[in-house]
């Protein structure tokens, strides 16, 4: 047994299920901040909210909205300030819809505007605009510029260290800048202040990042059942499917990825998810569907460049060809956004394109915001590049518990694997493969298969002799 189950009370206290979005019935927000109110006299239970209500709800407490909502939301915020300039809360609300609906959507136009009207929030109300503040955090983190997310986050942090609306936009930063004590230390103060699914969802993130996959799973579950909007709870199933899906469960992942669907069809996420699933069942025709689906929907690169590995994998070269150029087009535009694609260009260019470039990329990247996937992805590009002595110790950083690689990935240990491989390594290259396939068998269709190749090649580990004693 490993050391999931010590001090699991220590790292999770008991969260209690009180709901904190707007769709709760009996919710109201004021000021950004929920309040309960009483029903009306009927004593049958509240109206349902209106769409932008439950938006306004969604998006002042950072939880997932609905994308009809959102519009609504985004129309209304859009009508009142032509007619009330002066109002810093709602340039605030507008912004934090407009990352949202960029989230969503995956079109980062949206970013531009929203990072416009946050500032513009902070002109109208320079001091105590918490709201503008954790808007710009959450604005950051979305473009994955997560050195300005920490800035805004600890800033609204001075103003409002009691509001539990704080810490996620803070815990996300930290993590990306690969600080992963000051993450869990936000987290522990999260769980003090607050309670309710979107809580529980943002401590399962964090179990997750500290490899803590039982715990995890727990709070992703909790959240699902305790989340009262369709689209809150759909997006907590499909975290929940995603680390089904990282320790190779396909059935249950397929599972947690189709019901997010049915509940919010505008979960994209959960789509891709289910191309990952169906490919990993051998059901590769239904698999490039989803992956079409979800990439019409939310044309993100990480989607473009696993559907185009999936084509690869399955020896169809000129129809993956032409997802790693939408994958190179949607970089330009995200980037031109104001987004940080570094991430997943660097991957790509390093297994399909210029190592050497992705290289200099993620070298750049990793100066920035030393994250453990930065850490992996730079000490593959290495590899590629011929350069495995440096990429080991970047692979060790992403793997070993002791540099802060908590997290189990199949990928990284593949990686890792690989490079110890080509380094004449065998044991620990023969342990991280086994690893790898252990974590996750069905990784990648591209790369989980080279990872049994490898094995294969490598062989039994040889028998030591036993001493001898004259």
């Amino acid at each position: 047994m490993d050391n999931q189950q010590e001090g699991r009370e220590e790292r999770r206290p008991r969260i209690g299920r009180r709901a904190l979005i707007g769709a709760v019935a009996g919710c109201a927000v004021l000021g950004g901040l929920l309040v309960l109110v009483p029903w009306g006299p009927s004593g049958g239970g509240p109206p349902a909210p209106a769409p932008g209500a439950q938006a306004l709800a969604a998006v002042t407490t950072g939880v997932p909205a609905a994308l009809p909502d959102l519009a609504v939301l985004i129309e209304e915020r859009e009508s009142h300030l032509r007619r009330n300039p002066k109002d810093a809360e709602s340039w605030a609300v507008l912004g934090a819809a407009y990352v949202e609906q960029g989230r969503r959507t995956a079109d980062p136009a949206y970013f531009p505007k929203a990072e416009r009207v946050l500032r513009t929030s902070l002109k109208v109300r320079p001091k105590g605009n918490v709201e503008a503040l954790g808007g710009l955090a959450t604005l950051a983190n979305a473009r994955r510029d997560f050195p300005a997310a920490r800035k805004w986050a600890e800033a609204a942090r001075e103003l409002a260290p009691r509001r539990w609306t704080t810490y996620p936009p803070l815990i996300d930063a930290y993590t990306g800048m690969g600080q992963y004590k000051a993450a869990k230390k936000s987290l522990d103060r999260l769980l003090e202040l607050g309670s309710g699914p979107a809580v529980l969802a943002r401590a399962g993130a964090v179990y997750r990042d500290h490899g803590w996959r039982e715990d995890a799973a727990a709070s992703f579950s909790d959240a699902a059942a305790s989340a009262q909007a369709p689209a809150e709870r759909a997006a907590y199933l499909e975290r929940g499917g995603q680390l089904a899906w990282e320790r190779g469960d396909r059935e249950a992942a397929l599972r947690h990825f189709r019901q997010a669907v049915r509940l919010d069809p505008d979960q994209r996420a959960a789509l891709a998810g289910q191309g990952r699933a169906l490919a990993a069942l051998g059901r590769t025709t239904e698999a490039l569907s989803a992956y079409r689906r979800a990439l019409a929907r939310q044309p993100l690169p990480q989607y473009a460049l696993e559907l185009g590995e999936l084509y690869e994998a399955l020896g169809l070269g000129q129809a993956a060809r032409v997802q790693y150029d939408l994958l190179r087009e949607r970089v330009r535009t995200a980037e031109a956004g104001g987004a940080d694609e570094a991430l997943v260009l660097g991957l790509f260019e390093a297994d399909h394109g210029d190592p050497e470039s992705a290289v200099r990329r993620l070298r750049a990247e990793w100066e920035r915001q030393p994250g453990i996937a930065v850490a992996d992805a730079l000490g593959w590009a290495l590899h590629q590049a011929g350069q495995d002595e440096e990429a080991l110790r970047y692979a060790r950083i992403a793997t070993d518990r002791t540099k802060g690689g908590a997290v189990r990935n199949a990928l990284y240990s593949y990686h890792r694997g690989m490079i110890e491989r080509d380094l004449e390594r065998s044991g620990p290259a023969r342990r991280h493969l086994q690893e790898a396939l252990r974590i996750n068998p069905y990784f990648s269709p591209l790369h989980a298969p080279r990872a049994h190749r490898a094995l294969k090649e490598l062989g039994e580990p040889a028998a030591e002799p036993l001493p001898e004693f004259e």
